[in-house]
């Protein structure tokens, strides 16, 4: 199963919690996390952010970690569906370029879609519930 999860789902995952399930089934290999440059940038911005309070260690083992097992890709199309937040293209372009099963997020203006070119939206319970399932 290939994946886009939006950054606010990934470090939401990365701080615990019952996300905190999705890192642990992707380490296990129950998911392909599909990337971009710019999503791996954006993930490692935030990641970094003092207010999380994630320490020095995990941070350096999630960056290793999404490096090395992630998929890179690169989005063959500047896609404009999302305006009211253009930012949040870059996760649409993403699972266009990586052919993935289902996109995670938290955000309203991505969910709102419901799907895109046919790949379904998912809330993290949603996508939760679907790895509970496998």
């Amino acid at each position: 199963m290939r994946v886009v999860l939006d950054t606010n789902i990934f470090i939401s995952a990365i701080l615990g919690g019952r996300l905190g399930v999705i890192i642990d089934e992707w380490r296990a290999g129950k998911f392909k996390l599909i990337i971009t440059e710019e999503i791996a940038r954006e993930y490692l911005d935030v990641i970094n952010r003092p207010k999380f309070k994630i320490p020095q260690i995990e941070i350096l083992t999630t960056t290793e970690y999404l490096l090395q097992n992630a998929e890179f890709v690169t989005p063959v199309e500047e896609i404009l569906v999302i305006v009211a937040d253009a930012t949040d293209n870059k996760f649409l372009e993403a699972a266009d370029a990586g052919n993935v099963n289902f996109i995670v997020s938290g955000d309203h203006h991505v969910l709102e879609l419901g799907s895109f070119r046919e790949i379904p939206i998912l809330t993290a319970k949603e996508f939760i519930d679907l790895l509970n399932a496998l």
